[in-house]
């Protein structure tokens, strides 16, 4: 920053230039003062919205994402689209996603309660939400780009396990946010971000898809893969971090793609929770979802995501009931 001296020979010439050049300075800056943006992660401004109510941006055509709204009252329960709440998962990947919508899709999401616990060192917000009617919406990532970023490290020959094919939510069912953060005098920082989708004991309505390859001719080809399994997601977890930002996830149950939830699927998902590595996500992705807490603990009317710039293709496809 520069630093200017006023020549006093200046201010001698006329009282009224002098009191010009005071209105300017003070103009400056309150200028100065309205564009300083902090360095954390957690005042990222462009993700608020003034307004109170969910909107279904066209991201193909605006410079952010959707809105959702942010309203706490059982009274005036806000229903966000489903593809709107869960546009951090095209934000959070690595690779270009595929995002598929049943038709006719009822599925809407709204937050039903709040709670707030500030001290002089932490504080902890803990918001419930409710996802209602029929359909799904799944969000599916691209296996050129996943195969390419798990085949760096591989020995020869060694298979691909466990490959993160998509993310769905189906039907409808109980959730809850928990934000977690410190307090520094003034200022509060959130440094985690939990999203729980079995809330009140019920089933969490969000499961992923895995499989695995192995290489023939030395090649990994998604039409190979073998293995194929649903994990039902009970947890997600985003933690502020500067690098090496992953996220932590907990399932219900392990199956294979052809059977339904059973005692062994749940057996086995107690032991996989013990070995998770957690998987990278973007910066920007991970950043977003500690803004969304932080925006969660202030009260917020609504949260505008950044655009998603490695979305590929949005498409309307009809209900199958063999669907998980």
């Amino acid at each position: 920053m520069c630093a200017y001296l006023i020549n006093p020979r200046v201010i001698s010439v006329s009282h009224h230039l002098s009191g010009l050049s005071a209105i300017t300075i003070v103009c400056i800056l309150l200028l100065m003062a309205g564009v300083a943006i902090s360095s954390d992660p957690n005042s990222y401004v462009s993700s608020y919205s003034s307004g109170s109510a969910a909107d279904g941006n066209n991201v193909a055509q605006d410079s952010n994402g959707p809105t959702i709204a942010l309203d706490f009252s059982k009274d005036a329960f806000e229903k966000n689209p489903v593809a709107s709440f869960m546009y951090f998962i095209p934000l959070i990947s690595p690779t270009l996603v595929d995002r598929e919508t049943s038709v006719n899709n009822e599925q809407r999401i709204g937050f039903i309660s709040y709670k707030r616990k500030v001290d002089s060192n932490r504080f902890y917000v803990s918001c419930e939400f409710q996802i209602l009617g029929q359909g799904f919406h799944k969000n599916t990532f691209d296996s050129a780009g996943m195969i390419t970023k798990r085949i760096r490290n591989l020995e020869e020959e060694e298979p691909l396990t466990n490959m993160l094919d998509y993310i769905k939510v189906e039907g409808d069912g109980f959730g809850r946010i928990d934000v977690k953060g410190t307090t520094t005098g003034f200022t509060m920082t959130v440094t985690e971000v939990e999203m729980h989708f079995n809330a009140r004991g019920q089933k969490s309505p969000v499961t992923v898809g895995l499989y695995s390859i192995k290489p023939k001719n030395g090649q990994y080809k998604y039409e190979n893969r073998y293995d194929k399994l649903i994990a039902r997601v009970n947890t997600l977890t985003f933690k502020k971090s500067e690098k090496n930002t992953r996220m932590g996830i907990t399932v219900a149950s392990v199956n294979k793609e052809t059977e339904s939830d059973s005692l062994w699927g749940h057996i086995k998902a107690v032991i996989a929770n013990l070995f998770i590595n957690p998987p990278r996500v973007t910066k920007l992705g991970n950043d977003t979802m500690l803004n969304f807490g932080y925006g969660l603990l202030k009260q917020k009317p609504a949260f505008t995501f950044p655009r998603a710039k490695n979305l590929r293709e949005n498409r309307r496809v009809a209900m199958d009931n063999k669907q998980n």
